[in-house]
């Protein structure tokens, strides 16, 4: 790097930052964009340029910087051409003053600081009048998702039919936020991220210009770190050339970034996945005191557990521009001996690892923590494993437990449904009606039918599926855990209204069943009788599904697999149906067990 360049009190610190310094000045020196330039350029070559362009993509990409190029090639004027020219090999009369932001007839205008009517109508004002010496007055409005309501709707009839010599180019990062009226009236192009390939291949170039050498490792952090924003790129390679002294090493990078080893935290992956808790707690706080963020280390982590994972499903995936020898040769590695499963199970635990330790007091303990339980995971045995060992008589049930008989169903005790006699008012299990917890004295709600129809619901709970059917799940919810029936025949229900019930709710049954049935239905609303309650659907159902899961428990196989996971619970039982794919040879990566073996039935398992 040349003394010239730097800030001092001789040059009055004019030094240019990378990503100003080499900003792109023409359609050539465009990277990754060759979609778009292809297509202004049979758009120019045609005579078919729109009068409003959009261009979106992430920070850094380049789109301010694109659109002032089309400006400039929208006033492209020398001694020899007069028209508008997306091949510019030499200034023309407009050009420097354009990609300098200083040209009266192209406006540049952020909407982040102008997000009111009253800019929009400076500029339709404005837009009436002939450019003072370019060709097309141009209109730069960059994140124009900021503008408000009232000025996105004040500029749609400008921007639908502007003055021929007017175009309109805006810039946005948040296209989502731009109303449809306004993208129907623009042509748009999404900037791609720039490819690790690309980008290390120009800042190789840049660095060349600056005569500052620089690793190609450094340079892979410092494109992964940009995410495919070049702009971001330019400004950690600045940052690393300062921190290096003009000698930039990949040590160096990594200290500037904050970031951990790379091989370093191959090495905590390695025992992380080995299930050596010791050694990866060791490796974590040597990381830790070398200055390494705990949330840098876990998503540097995350990040080996991808790459590790793509290796394994697209070999030719080693051929990234962006990993390092070490990831190449060991990822590929950890590749062949993993399976899916702890890689996927790896990349979970650390996704809500992160989150947790992002927001933790103590960042540092809940990254152990999060190390802690991705070691254990790594460590239990997989589902394949355990069958097997059942197999092979390795595991046994806890004594004392005993299997449910082949076909055996547990059924909850339900509701009585006898008929009784209703009692007259003020006698007990008369009817009342239930409003905040009080009692209102007044006549239950009644509806004597005439004649029954045989098609009405024949039980409570074909009354709820009826509800459920006609997709009313507030009333199908209600019906559920809100009342317990007393009597129930079709045309008539008693029932006891819980004091956490709605009032209205007798009142709405009756509504319901007279619209969905066609026939008046008797509803009655009684008080609460001594002794035992009926049941709600609600409690039955749970009752059935606790029954269910303790039979399901008390088998040995499942006994013997919730001893291999301590802790572990049943928290859902479906019944096993064959399919096609369960007929299917199992791969043996998977280690899938086979369950047309006569030894595991469907009763075993």
């Amino acid at each position: 790097m040349a003394l010239s360049d730097l800030p001092s009190a001789e040059n009055g610190g004019n030094y240019r930052v990378l990503a100003r310094k080499y900003r792109p000045q023409s359609f050539e020196d465009l990277i990754g964009q060759g979609a778009m330039v292809r297509t202004l350029r049979n758009a120019f070559s045609t005579n078919r340029i729109h009068q409003a362009y959009i261009f979106t993509g992430v920070r850094g990409v380049g789109k301010t910087t694109t659109a002032r190029i089309l400006a400039r090639a929208l006033n492209y004027e020398t001694d020899q051409v007069k028209t508008p020219q997306i091949d510019m090999p030499t200034l023309g009369l407009h050009c420097e003053a354009i990609m300098e932001s200083r040209h009266v007839d192209v406006i540049e205008m952020d909407a982040a600081s102008n997000t009111s009517i009253s800019n929009v109508r400076e500029i339709i004002e404005a837009a009436r009048y002939k450019p003072v010496s370019a060709r097309t007055k141009v209109y730069i409005i960059d994140e124009v998702h900021m503008l408000s309501t009232a000025a996105f709707n004040g500029l749609l009839k400008t921007l639908e039919e502007p003055p021929p010599h007017v175009k309109f180019l805006f810039a946005t990062t948040e296209i989502r936020k731009v109303p449809v009226t306004v993208l129907s009236r623009c042509q748009r192009f999404d900037l791609r991220r720039i490819e690790a390939d690309e980008m290390i291949a120009y800042l190789e170039g840049i660095a060349g210009k600056e005569q500052v050498r620089i690793e190609r490792e450094a340079l892979g952090l410092i494109a992964r770190a940009s995410e495919g924003s070049m702009r971001d790129a330019l400004s950690l390679m600045d940052q690393a050339i300062a921190h290096g002294g003009g000698n930039v090493e990949a040590e160096a990078v990594r200290a500037s970034l904050g970031l951990a080893d790379r091989s370093r935290i191959i090495d905590l992956f390695e025992a992380v996945m080995k299930g050596d808790i010791a050694t990866a707690l060791t490796e974590f706080e040597s990381q830790y005191d070398s200055g390494a963020d705990p949330v840098a280390i876990l998503t540097d982590l995350a990040e080996f557990v991808h790459v590790v994972t793509r290796l394994k499903l697209t070999p030719e995936s080693r051929k990234d521009a962006a990993l390092s020898p070490g990831e190449r040769e060991r990822g590929a590695a950890f590749a062949a001996a993993l399976t899916i499963r702890p890689l996927t199970m790896a990349w979970q635990i650390l996704l809500k690892g992160l989150q947790e330790v992002q927001s933790a007091s103590r960042p540092k303990i809940a990254a152990e923590m999060v190390l802690i339980r991705l070691a254990y995971a790594a460590d239990l045995p997989g589902p394949a494993e355990i069958i097997r060992d059942l197999r092979n008589g390795n595991a046994s049930a806890p004594a004392g437990g005993g299997g449910m008989p082949a076909g055996g169903s547990v059924h909850a005790p339900r509701a009585s449904t006898s008929a009784t006699n209703t009692p007259t008012m003020g006698e007990p299990g008369a009817p009342r009606m239930v409003a905040g917890g009080g009692e209102m004295q007044r006549p239950a709600i009644r509806a004597e039918p005439q004649a029954v129809p045989a098609n009405l619901p024949q039980s409570f709970e074909a009354v709820v599926a009826l509800a459920e059917t006609k997709r009313d799940i507030r009333l199908q919810m209600a019906l559920s855990r809100d009342i317990r029936v007393t009597r129930f025949e079709p045309g008539r229900i008693e029932f006891i209204l819980e004091p956490h019930g709605e009032v209205d709710l007798p009142n709405r049954l009756l509504r319901a069943l007279l619209d969905w049935t066609g026939h008046r239905w008797g509803v009655t609303v009684v008080e609460t009788p001594p002794g035992p309650l009926p049941a709600t659907l609600h409690e039955i159902a749970e009752e059935r599904r606790a029954e269910e899961r303790r039979g399901v428990q008390n088998r040995p196989a499942v006994q013997a697999i919730l001893k291999h996971f301590p802790g572990a619970q049943i928290v859902q039982i479906e019944e096993a149906r064959p399919t096609a794919a369960a007929e299917a040879a199992p791969s043996e990566a998977d280690e899938a067990p086979d369950f047309t073996d006569p030894e595991f039935s469907d009763d075993d398992l």
